[in-house]
């Protein structure tokens, strides 16, 4: 049976589909990976001719997940409180929480986060898009860690090789190795959080 891992954040803007797309494709290299685009806009589903190798299916399939003959799915998310949340949260093994380290970002965090505890989903925050020496991150990084779901230790900076990876063909085809470190470390320790 698949292992299930779900984005979610009610908030738009905190980079959700790019990373979406990014750890299916750095999972791709181990396991058979189907990365699902619930978002009505469709964004990741109209990109499925640019990774012909990724198998990207749209919501209409969201119900069977569990029967895809994948080993992972990855499920993205809409950026709003969606009456699909609360079963996908139930059915999933991991549920990753992008976050800017914005004020407003980790106000907007607390209604996704609700959902999962209520769930009762095993899931971890991730801050994503983070700038270069902010001051902001280490603020937000305290409130993050008061809110009851794991801040995990792997942080995503905001880089433009990211930003292009769904125009690119993904972050590992890019050369820019600290993206691609952080990436890695991400799914290693999403991989870890599964274990336990």
């Amino acid at each position: 049976m698949a292992k299930i891992i779900t984005l979610a954040h009610q908030k738009g803007g905190v980079g959700k589909s790019t990373l979406a797309i990014n750890l299916a494709l750095t999972f791709q290299d181990q396991l058979s990976v189907a990365l699902v685009d619930t978002d009505l806009q469709g964004s990741l589903y109209h990109l499925r001719e640019d990774f012909p190798n990724l198998t990207i299916i749209g919501s209409d399939q969201l119900k069977d997940t569990q029967r895809l003959d994948y080993d992972l799915i990855i499920v993205d998310t809409p950026p709003y409180l969606s009456n699909r949340l609360p079963e996908l949260f139930r059915r999933s093994d991991f549920i990753l929480v992008p976050t800017k380290a914005g004020f407003f970002d980790v106000m907007a965090i607390r209604s996704t986060l609700a959902l999962i505890e209520e769930a009762k989903g095993k899931a971890g925050i991730v801050l994503n898009m983070v700038k270069p020496r902010s001051g902001l991150t280490n603020d937000v990084s305290n409130l993050l860690q008061n809110m009851g779901t794991p801040l995990l230790k792997s942080r995503v900076h905001d880089r433009v090789s990211i930003a292009r990876s769904s125009i690119t063909g993904g972050i590992l085809n890019s050369g820019d190795s600290k993206a691609k470190a952080e990436l890695m470390a991400l799914a290693e320790e999403i991989v870890e959080r599964l274990a336990n």
